[in-house]
């Protein structure tokens, strides 16, 4: 299904936007692309796949059937120091290490 400027002028309007005519050429450009993929993912044979309710039913059913020490899983350890006080310098409000927020509900 590839669509036409008109379909993306059409979809602008929905989205009460104001393209321009080079952003409205690259918004078909992009959609199209996505399109493109979707074909892609459409074509391969899945006949013989069972469905999952959660991606993670995949990993309890490995778990289920495989010891632990075969499973794939990256181990559950820090990867990143603490950077609290750097990400919280642009912060309108701050006391203590934490956000200061307006009061939104009494």
């Amino acid at each position: 299904m590839a669509l036409t400027t008109i379909d993306i002028a059409r979809i602008a309007n929905l989205a009460r936007l104001q393209l321009q005519p080079a952003e409205s050429e690259r918004m078909l450009t992009q959609i199209n692309g996505f399109f493109d993929i979707v074909e892609q993912m459409r074509a391969v044979d899945t006949s013989g796949v069972q469905p999952l309710a959660h991606p993670v039913m995949a990993i309890r059913d490995a778990v289920l059937s495989a010891q632990a020490g075969e499973l794939r899983l990256r181990p559950d350890v820090v990867s990143e120091t603490n950077q609290r006080e750097a990400n919280q310098r642009s912060a309108p409000a701050v006391e203590r290490g934490l956000f200061l927020v307006p009061k939104v509900i009494e």
